[in-house]
């Protein structure tokens, strides 16, 4: 292969409703490096219907150029519309890299477009770095998170990655950017249209996504039951927060799966984190540790989250909830 064909940074956004995920913001922003190392271009990918005027968002965040494809086909996300687009993008244009946010769809169509683009894909990436050789540095929790392999696709083109919400920093918007939208028009096979959404029905939350909280109060083996954890609610009020929970207590039924945090869960960057009950284990550490404060209350003072924690209590859990509750409603009842 002529690798000398391929360059440019491509970044898939993913838009719901018409509305751009903030995983395709974050990659944006984590494109701009990228590209700038490279001395190319961001280009950002926008699939949907009546979609173009997100392009100059787009731009602001940090691509150089949108391609846009809008179309009937791609209002919603179904497999076959989505990665026959996207492939006919990347053989006429021929990328160095894609990145895509490893999201629900994200998760879905990397893979497929792997397999017929025939290049490899590497998954929930925790980081993305150029080596001296210009090829993409892809780093990966491996062995249940117990190092981490950084991986190289040598051979082929384009250099794929999937990144989880959150990793990485989100760049500031910058409304004086300039840049430039082109409109595709994308040749479908129809024939291979085999699914079709008949409906779509919303599950209505009350609460905020963990990933978007500023603050978040996480609960583990320490607290241990649902007493426990409605303890940290009445916490989690005082300070205008969310709850979430390590894997333990989303294993044990106590918890959902959407209000985990960690590796096989969501990686979130609270401004104040509080780990209550949590002993520390690397899967968990990689989902919170880019939080900006983190608060540790742990009965083991050896526990690892003191390693990471900028402020640690060495107490039990079920007694230090309480008092902080109580005291933190005081001071709120105060004004302060």
């Amino acid at each position: 292969m002529d690798k000398t064909q391929y360059k440019d940074v491509y970044v898939f956004v993913e838009q719901r409703d018409g509305q751009v995920q903030k995983v395709a913001v974050e990659l944006l922003g984590k494109a701009r490096e990228l590209a700038d190392c490279l001395n190319e271009k961001v280009v950002a990918v926008l699939l949907g219907y009546e979609i173009a005027d997100k392009a100059q968002e787009l731009i602001a965040y940090g691509a150089d150029v949108v391609l846009c494809a809008d179309s009937k086909e791609l209002v919603q996300y179904t497999t076959e519309p989505y990665a026959q687009a996207i492939t006919q993008v990347v053989r006429e244009r021929k990328p160095s890299i894609v990145l895509i946010g490893a999201t629900t769809i994200g998760r879905d169509l990397g893979p497929r477009l792997s397999a017929r683009l025939e290049t490899g894909l590497t998954a929930d990436c925790t980081g993305l770095d150029i080596s001296d050789d210009r090829d993409l540095l892809m780093t990966r929790p491996a062995f249940g998170g117990n190092l981490m392999a950084t991986i190289i696709c040598k051979a082929h083109r384009p250099q794929m990655s999937t990144v989880r919400p959150g990793v990485m920093r989100a760049k500031e918007k910058d409304e004086s950017r300039m840049g430039t939208v082109e409109m595709l028009n994308i040749n479908f096979d129809k024939s291979k249209f085999k699914v079709k959404v008949l409906e779509t029905v919303k599950e209505q939350k009350n609460k905020i996504d963990i990933t978007e909280a500023k603050v978040l109060i996480s609960g583990g083996r320490g607290v241990g039951s649902t007493e426990g954890f409605a303890a940290l609610e009445k916490l989690a009020g005082t300070l205008n927060a969310e709850v979430s929970s390590s894997r333990a207590m989303v294993d044990a039924g106590i918890m959902p799966h959407d209000r985990q945090v960690g590796q096989t869960g969501k990686t979130v960057r609270p401004n104040l984190y509080f780990a209550m009950g949590i002993s520390g284990a690397i899967q968990h550490l990689a989902g919170m540790e880019e939080s900006d404060f983190i608060i540790a209350v742990n009965k083991d003072k050896y526990a690892p989250i003191f390693n990471v924690a900028d402020l640690g209590i060495v107490g039990d859990v079920k007694k230090v909830v309480p008092i902080l509750t109580e005291r933190l409603a005081a001071l709120t009842k105060n004004g302060k």
